[in-house]
């Protein structure tokens, strides 16, 4: 068995719920160790989120041998009332765009890196 995750202390701007739901938008068969594991959670996190989400019609899956296929309601609406109306795939699309960003980003930083000299050296 695998060990659990570091905790994460501190607050963060999304829920467990979020990167959860994030994870399995970017790959619909993902498996829970590795939804695990990119979160930060322990697999026991992970399968009551996704009993959770299920439960209330945000996800749904459909068994294929030992693996599952996950499908998200794109349709949606998030729960909290100050996000009303604004349906799960508006918020998917930013935290999936983000991960594309962040590795562009990343990228044209170590980019800048290498071409600027180092004085003194």
């Amino acid at each position: 068995m695998d060990a659990a995750p570091e905790p994460h202390t501190g607050w963060t701007f999304l829920t467990n719920h979020a990167r959860v739901l994030a994870a399995i938008a970017d790959n619909p068969n993902v498996r829970i160790r590795h939804i695990a594991a990119h979160c930060r959670l322990t697999e026991r996190a992970v399968q009551k989120i996704i009993s959770d989400l299920e439960r209330d019609g945000y996800l749904s899956h459909v068994r294929e041998g030992r693996t599952n296929t996950y499908q998200i309601e794109p349709g949606m609406v998030l729960r909290h009332p100050a996000e009303a109306g604004l349906p799960v795939a508006a918020l998917l699309s930013l935290l999936l765009q983000d991960e594309v960003d962040r590795s562009t980003a990343t990228d044209q930083l170590s980019a800048k890196r290498q071409r600027i000299p180092v004085e003194g050296g």
